[in-house]
């Protein structure tokens, strides 16, 4: 995502003013970024691609009103934070939406956490190694998963998260804890065997 662009006060000009090469602009600059976000909290395609459009939809709809206290991206980021929250509520019987605004009393500490300090750096960066990372981070609670993706997957700072997710910057510092720890504790297990493959191989 071209960040500079996004945040560039002429772009969001435009896009307050209706133009629609700039709408296309931004669609085209945060799409991605936004079907992961989707991806990750619903975990099903369609359901991705329906809060895609609904996000776009809505903004279109909101830009005109867009007082820029956030940057653009936060901004919309929120949208569609909203908009996967409330088809997961839809979907999921039982689902809580305050539960993003409060603290996971279920998420204890991990009772088991391997030192990764010692592997190699390109098995930390393999394909299968982000293919076992995927997996274990849809198994989050949806607080703790949104959080991931917004900080270590798509780059924003404390302070957007929270203002993406309308929490306040200790609850995301905490919930990133808990979500760093819980993936280290389902992946301690994979990275044992890859490290005692290694010696087994030398």
């Amino acid at each position: 995502m071209n960040a500079e662009t996004v945040r560039d006060e002429g772009f969001v000009d435009l896009l307050i003013s209706g133009d629609r090469q700039a709408f296309s602009e931004l669609i085209e600059q945060t799409s991605a970024k936004i079907y992961a976000l989707g991806m990750r909290v619903l975990g099903n395609e369609q359901d991705a691609e329906d809060m895609l459009q609904e996000t776009y939809l809505k903004a279109l709809k909101a830009l005109p009103n867009f007082e820029k206290r956030s940057s653009i991206n936060t901004w919309l980021f929120r949208i569609a934070t909203n908009e996967a929250l409330m088809l997961l509520r839809k979907k999921k019987t039982g689902f809580n939406m305050v539960a993003i605004d409060q603290s996971d009393e279920e998420d204890e500490a991990p009772f088991e956490i391997l030192d990764w300090c010692c592997l190699p750096e390109q098995e930390m960066v393999s394909a299968e190694t982000r293919t076992m990372l995927n997996k274990a981070a849809d198994q989050l609670s949806p607080a703790l998963r949104i959080v991931f993706q917004l900080r270590d997957v798509d780059g924003f700072s404390g302070q957007e998260t929270a203002e993406i997710l309308g929490i306040n910057e200790d609850a995301v510092k905490t919930r990133l804890v808990r979500a760093r720890l819980k993936l280290r504790e389902e992946l301690s297990a994979y990275f044992r065997d890859r490290m005692e493959g290694g010696v087994n191989h030398a």
